[in-house]
């Protein structure tokens, strides 16, 4: 029995939990949704501006076809990394709570995990050396919480910007928590909707003055020592342009601006016990790395406070 209580076990129930969790505080998905990869390894496609283009599809009676540009395609490397958490109950624990603390263990590492990509990928998102000249702006003057700065033409202009690029406006902004908190109390934005029905500035409000249909804010924080907290999503506003989903299986061949390469059946909860039998151990392990394979879709626009 010393040998078998050690045995780690797939939980399939508590696996069940993890694949389905979500926190509205995470967004990374938004710039860089999952997708499944059947090895830790390998190559996948990038997709320049021309990706993105509108084809004239239409043909006239006895015309010639239509054709496309024909154009290389280029690949970058991948190598997934695993992550994982475990968490401790004691049988005690067990016996007297009120609650099932193997779900609640599974949340718990589930959700660090997520954090963990959250962070990975906002990094990522937010690193002005990754994007084209033509595809950024560091804000030194005309800050957005500067009431005499008018935030709407700012975006309108970066919107035309990534449309002369990409050949598309955005229809995706991220933004970090204090830009929203700018934004909601900004007088060129408050005048906009100042004979509306609604007091506040919300984001469906923002998603009709800025004329973008998904607008994302990046909640989450994070802390190295656990005492002081910063934001993941700092004081820059990313427009992109992401690839809708088709209706097929998602798959990083569609042009977009980044994924998620998740090794195939993971998420995964095991658990096993320790000391004889009076811990139990629950821990979630994941298996994923975070590529831009589409940086001339988006536009970052940086330091705006």
């Amino acid at each position: 029995m010393g040998r078998l209580s050690n045995l780690r076990v797939v939980d399939p129930v508590l696996t069940t939990i993890a694949r389905g969790y979500s926190n509205n505080e995470f967004i990374a998905d938004k710039l860089f949704p999952f997708v499944t990869v059947e090895k830790e390894a390998g190559k996948i496609p990038v997709f320049g501006k021309e990706s993105f283009r509108v084809y004239d599809t239409e043909r006239a009676i006895r015309a010639e076809s239509n054709e496309m540009l024909s154009f290389g395609i280029a690949t970058i490397d991948f190598v997934t990394t695993e992550h994982d958490l475990a968490y401790p109950i004691d049988y005690r624990e067990i016996r007297e709570a009120e609650i099932d603390l193997k779900t609640r263990a599974t949340e718990i590492t589930t959700e660090a995990i997520r954090l963990k990509h959250e962070k990975i990928a906002a990094d990522l998102a937010q690193d002005d050396t990754l994007y084209p000249a033509s595809n950024k702006e560091i804000i030194t003057t005309d800050k957005f919480n500067n009431a005499n700065t008018d935030v709407v033409e700012i975006i309108e202009e970066k919107k035309s910007a990534l449309r002369a690029i990409i050949g598309k406006r955005p229809n995706t902004i991220v933004m970090g928590a204090s830009v929203y908190d700018a934004l909601k109390n900004h007088p060129k934005i408050i005048e906009r909707v100042k004979f509306s029905q609604i007091g506040v500035i919300t984001l469906d409000l923002l998603k009709a003055i800025f004329d973008v249909p998904n607008i994302y804010v990046g909640e989450s924080v994070f802390s190295d020592d656990g005492v002081t907290f910063s934001d993941i999503w700092k004081d820059n506003i990313i427009l992109a342009y992401v690839t809708n989903p088709s209706g097929m299986a998602t798959t990083p061949y569609e042009p977009c601006f980044g994924y998620t390469l998740r090794l195939r059946d993971y998420p995964i909860v095991d658990t096993w016990e320790e000391n004889g039998g009076k811990i139990t151990k629950v821990r979630t392990t994941d298996n994923f790395a975070v590529k831009i394979v589409g940086i001339e879709s988006a536009y970052l626009i940086k330091d705006v406070l």
